[in-house]
């Protein structure tokens, strides 16, 4: 890995993309096993931008297709965007609507004299408070870059590791290279399927959320009774549904997935959903 990320050098100069990635381990329901997926950090001249690699995946195969583009979202990785040397971050959120929320994330960080080597770099600790949580990273002053995976950064070189002290949220990074040119990402993150963002506050998209949780079975439960095709089937959790009477024991199942897949890296931006 060393001679990739020392690559990173001439970046300052060109209009090229430096990509880090990370895998990143998270538990959405605390009691559950670890998910993992490979998050892009892409360090442009002018912004920097972490997401799910996967959406480069599918944008590649879409520059080859003329129709039928594919589209994909996922809800439990974070899309976050921040210009270079700012501290305010723009969360992308997809609901009904691509929503974008901007939080000012200034971390504090203490740096530790523990230290530890990892693919022949010298990695240093340090741990900070942030979004309800203690964090742990190791970074190395060996790459001036202070970045690192979705807030984190800040610290007096690049980092490598980052996990909480619950054992919930673990990112490290696995591979870096270059990309001849800044990487434009316009057609799968500032916009989706044609909507463009709209700017809420957290107070907002926390309503939306609730509102959301009170009838999570809405738009399917139309689809369902407006239906009349007698060939279509409708399945949930892989639940076939006959009968519109089936929606009120499948909106709790709803329900109680969406309580116990509460478990956000902003811990203490979980909301709080009534059981009633």
């Amino acid at each position: 890995m060393k001679q990739l990320v020392l690559l990173f050098i001439p970046l300052f100069f060109t209009a090229q993309t430096h990509r880090f990635v990370y895998e990143m381990q998270f538990k959405t329901d605390s009691t559950a096993d670890f998910r993992k997926a490979d998050m892009a950090l892409d360090v442009n001249p002018d912004e920097v931008k972490f997401y799910n690699l996967e959406y480069v995946k599918l944008d590649s195969l879409n520059k080859t297709r003329v129709v039928g583009k594919s589209r994909m979202w996922d809800d439990e990785t974070p899309v976050v965007i921040h210009k270079k040397n700012s501290e305010i971050n723009t969360n992308y959120i997809l609901l009904d609507n691509l929503f974008i929320i901007e939080t000012k994330d200034k971390l504090q960080w203490e740096l530790t004299q523990e230290t530890k080597e990892k693919d022949g770099y010298h990695l240093q600790k340090a741990t900070t408070k942030f979004g309800g949580r203690n964090w742990i990273a190791w970074f190395t002053k060996e790459i001036n870059l202070q970045e690192g995976p979705y807030k984190f950064r800040g610290l007096p070189g690049l980092i490598f590791q980052v996990e909480d002290d619950k054992d919930q949220y673990k990112f490290s990074l696995i591979k870096s290279y270059k990309l001849p040119k800044t990487y434009e990402t316009n057609e799968f993150l500032e916009s989706f399927a044609g909507m463009k963002p709209v700017k809420i506050s957290q107070e907002r998209y926390q309503k939306l959320l609730l509102e959301s949780y009170n009838d999570p079975l809405h738009d399917f439960r139309e689809r369902f009774s407006k239906n009349d095709d007698p060939e279509s089937r409708f399945y949930f959790n892989s639940i076939e549904i006959k009968d519109i009477s089936q929606f009120k024991e499948l909106t709790e199942m709803k329900k109680k997935l969406i309580r116990q897949n509460n478990n956000p890296i902003e811990i203490d931006k979980a909301v709080n959903y009534p059981e009633k």
